[in-house]
């Protein structure tokens, strides 16, 4: 079975979806499109999307599941600059559960970020019980305790008394949901890929109001392959964790837009 279907009446023969296959299993010759390496195909879309007249249809990547754009860009350059500036950290939330259906349109537009060879491979679990998160915090702090006793150069001396004498929670900050991303253990992209997934997922959830940040603390202890914490979230057998956001709704809103150090860049 072809891997291409192209209709002749429609095809140009412009050799654009030739040109933007990153591994060259298109190419244009004396009678047309023509396949040449279809076990190569990383099932990208490119052909399919960029063809101007709709006339490749990629059974990996089907014609009928692209969504026509009607312009492009989408957003203006003032609109871009303003919306990926205005998503902060945030680390305080309202005590406020987001509704279901929104934690997947998370996950869902977390699935179309850009991946290595568009190798994708990242699943998520979704965390909604706060008993949990509970259990983790307290396992992460005694992981920090454990790491106190041997670490020279770095101290979890503050979230460790902000937890313990202050009642407060270091490591979600009063999120009420976790985001984790897995892979399967011996995935070679996953840390990468769960980075380009969660910070699309980042980026989204300013659209529907909600506040994310990274559970860097957390990560921390469960890249370590700490038991006690990994047991609570039953990964599934031969998966790991590879990343981890917590969300919820912001409990403050911010009034501008802060600034970065100044622009260091070289030409060559």
């Amino acid at each position: 079975m072809k891997l291409f279907e192209i209709n002749q009446e429609q095809c140009t023969q412009c050799g654009i979806c030739t040109k933007v296959c990153p591994v060259g299993v298109l190419d244009l010759g004396v009678n047309g499109i023509e396949e040449t390496f279809p076990h190569a195909c990383i099932a990208c879309g490119h052909c399919v999307a960029v063809c101007p007249t709709a006339a490749i249809d990629n059974h990996q990547t089907p014609q009928v599941n692209q969504e026509t754009i009607e312009k492009f860009p989408v957003l203006d350059k003032k609109t871009a600059q303003e919306f990926l500036r205005s998503r902060r950290s945030i680390r305080c939330y309202k005590n406020i559960p987001v509704p279901r259906d929104q934690l997947l349109e998370l996950v869902e537009i977390a699935r179309f970020a850009p991946t290595g060879s568009n190798s994708q491979g990242i699943s998520y679990m979704i965390v909604e019980d706060t008993r949990i998160l509970h259990k983790a915090t307290e396992a992460t702090i005694e992981w920090m305790e454990d790491q106190n006793k041997t670490l020279s150069h770095w101290s979890f001396d503050y979230h460790i008394r902000s937890y313990r004498e202050k009642g407060n929670d270091p490591i979600f900050r009063g999120a009420p949901h976790l985001i984790l991303g897995t892979a399967q253990s011996n995935f070679p992209r996953a840390r990468e890929n769960t980075v380009f997934s969660l910070t699309y997922l980042e980026l989204y959830a300013t659209a529907l109001g909600l506040g994310s940040c990274w559970a860097g603390l957390f990560e921390m202890c469960a890249f370590s392959n700490y038991e006690p914490l990994l047991k609570l979230f039953n990964v599934p057998e031969g998966k790991v964790l590879t990343g981890a956001v917590m969300v919820g709704y912001p409990q403050y809103s911010y009034k501008r837009l802060v600034d970065r150090n100044p622009l260091d860049v070289t030409w060559l």
